[in-house]
């Protein structure tokens, strides 16, 4: 489950676990790519944990063009219980552009578990959503808001709607960024995903450590919650409790 942290808000070197990037612009073609590693103390989509709060190491690649169109893949470390999953690569693409000054991005992701080995009686992971997000910067706060679906979600669970709104603030004291999140997630089949429905939010600051020629170092950490009880958390599990994220990471 591909955590958008990597590209759900538009202040660089700020999202939920502050990732580093390099970024190259192919020659005349209008074409740029960009490539982000990051390392994080875990990974963390819609506040659940994907890999058993355990640390994560994500790949995430973008070739973009001028003209607002975008694909890329993400890749990291997963661990879900009673399951032999231990990678996601997702594949996704769309379109970005400005209209009535909104930064809009309309696309959609392939999430997929390569090695994966469904056991009889289990439900497969793989599934797509649609996702549409919306930002606009008022001063020096940066407004997101964004939208997803899918007709059938992670476990087969069947329809999967998903709502997220935030705020990155530069408060201009020591270039510290300050941001904030709130989603809520509706599944059709909640037995089948492991959870109700819920609501997720955090809490996170960051800051980039500029290194003259060498590069940018940048640091982050946040609190994260959900509205989840542990009884009611994927085979009463501690993945869906509250927490601290964090994460140094450099960008070249």
């Amino acid at each position: 489950m591909r955590k958008l942290l990597l590209a759900s808000t538009a202040l660089v070197g700020f999202a939920l676990a502050a990732p580093a990037s390099a970024q190259v612009v192919i020659g005349e073609t209008g074409l740029t790519a960009t490539v982000t590693g990051t390392g994080a103390s875990d990974y963390l989509f819609r506040g659940i944990s994907q890999t058993r709060s355990r640390p994560a190491y994500q790949l995430n690649a973008e070739l973009s063009h001028a003209s607002g169109f975008y694909i890329g893949g993400f890749g990291s470390n997963v661990r879900f219980l009673g399951t032999d999953a231990r990678q996601e690569i997702d594949l996704f693409g769309g379109y970005r552009f400005t209209a009535a000054g909104f930064n809009v991005d309309v696309g959609g992701i392939w999430y997929t578990y390569p090695g994966f080995d469904r056991a009889p009686g289990q439900f497969g992971l793989n599934y797509a959503e649609a996702q549409l997000k919306v930002a606009r910067e008022v001063g020096p706060v940066n407004l997101l808001g964004q939208f997803n679906y899918s007709p059938n979600f992670f476990g087969s669970s069947g329809d999967g709607y998903y709502i997220e709104g935030g705020a990155d603030w530069k408060t201009g004291v020591w270039d510290v960024v300050l941001g904030g999140r709130v989603g809520h997630q509706w599944i059709q089949r909640n037995v089948r995903f492991g959870t109700p429905d819920y609501t997720w939010w955090s809490v996170a600051i960051s800051r980039e450590f500029a290194i003259e020629g060498i590069g940018t170092i940048s640091a982050s950490v946040g609190y994260y919650d959900t509205s989840i009880g542990r009884s009611d958390c994927a085979g009463n599990q501690d993945v869906c409790r509250a927490r601290a994220l964090g994460s140094i990471s450099f960008k070249f």
